[in-house]
């Protein structure tokens, strides 16, 4: 009875399932240190940041003095004027500036919503602090307002996430529906192509919900659904790519890059610039962060500065086309040159068979 118990178990539980579970367990504690190690305490840390004043040297003054705060929050450069702030700030080159009104008891903070809400309010929590210490009152300008339908300016973010995750699914359906594995080159084009046809539609629904249908967020229809076939295809690649090299494992690895290392980092949640130094430095490089980057500069800043982060997603896409690919060639390569010499070999042995 009890050997028949024992059997039943280990059938239920094999080896491999046990694996599996030891793994997820894994990445469970991956995405709670994760998560909670980029969000759970935020602060600003060498924020770009204009400052403009009159003269010169009080501009100079007042740089140094910001620069020289406790933390090194932010990171200061003087600017000749308004209008060269603006830009800067529209050009998403700084994140806010202070305009130093010398005749005054009153300065100007120049912010971007469009960029993250809580970076600009925690600017406008600093200055306005240093400005009551020193007996002088602060003025907040958004020159990049977010929508008032987009709460925090968090819907380009979670678009991006829709499309990232909805990626990584279907990628992973179109290969474990088969085996896991592509056996030759031509299924592994064929689920390219099928990702190619997702990323299209799925690019296209997120830019439809989140623009005309919910009006969550302005900015071209065209732009953001061509970004969001970019992002889906750059996801979707790279998850087959893993799959193809190491079978069921990369759902997990797809998993560990793209939702726990990649969805932390984004810039969404927090923006850049309040999130710890490891986040930080790997956010632009991953399709989350890239994504959210580009999809706030459509949305709230004229499609400026979306240069690295388009060619971070298209080198996400080409990767993982060539791994995909790569990796199925030299698979069929090595599976069909047993056969060939098991052939040749029978052959021979024909051959010789009458003669002998």
């Amino acid at each position: 009875m009890k050997e028949s118990t024992l059997s039943e178990v280990k059938d239920a539980v094999t080896r491999r399932a046990t694996v599996l579970v030891i793994g997820v367990i894994a990445l469970q504690l991956l995405f709670v240190a994760s998560f909670v190690g980029a969000l759970h305490e935020p602060r600003l840390k060498d924020v770009p940041f204009g400052v403009v004043a009159s003269p010169q040297p009080l501009a100079e003054r007042t740089a140094n003095r910001l620069d020289e705060l406790p933390g090194s929050p932010l990171n200061p450069r003087v600017l000749p004027d308004e209008e060269a702030a603006r830009e800067q700030i529209l050009n998403r080159d700084i994140d806010g500036a202070l305009l130093v009104h010398p005749t005054g008891s009153t300065d100007t903070l120049l912010v971007a919503t469009g960029g993250g809400r809580t970076l600009a309010t925690a600017l406008g929590t600093l200055t306005a602090t240093l400005g009551e210490a020193q007996g002088r009152a602060v003025r907040t300008v958004d020159v990049a307002p977010s929508s008032r339908h987009d709460f925090n300016s968090l819907s380009s973010f979670y678009v991006v996430v829709g499309w990232c995750v909805g990626a990584y699914l279907c990628a992973s359906i179109l290969a474990i529906s088969a085996g896991a594995r592509p056996a030759n080159p031509t299924r592994a084009a064929t689920r390219l192509g099928t990702m190619t046809l997702v990323s299209l539609v799925g690019g296209l629904g997120g830019a439809l919900i989140v623009g005309p249908i919910l009006g969550a967020v302005p900015g071209s229809v065209w732009a953001l659904w061509g970004l969001g076939a970019l992002t889906v295809f750059a996801v979707g690649a790279t998850t087959l790519a893993f799959q193809e090299l190491f079978g069921i494992t990369g759902v997990g690895l797809a998993i560990l890059l793209i939702v726990i290392a990649g969805n932390p980092s984004a810039g969404g949640a927090l923006p850049l610039p309040m999130l710890p130094p490891f986040w930080q430095a790997i956010g632009p490089a991953l399709p989350p962060g890239a994504g959210t980057w580009a999809a706030r500069s459509i949305s709230y800043f004229d499609g400026n500065d979306m240069t690295s982060s388009l060619l971070v997603l298209s080198a996400w896409a080409v990767g993982g086309v060539l791994v995909t690919l790569l990796a199925a060639m030299r698979r069929h390569r090595r599976t069909s040159e047993p056969a060939r010499a098991g052939g040749d070999s029978g052959g021979a042995a024909g051959q010789a068979g009458p003669g002998a």
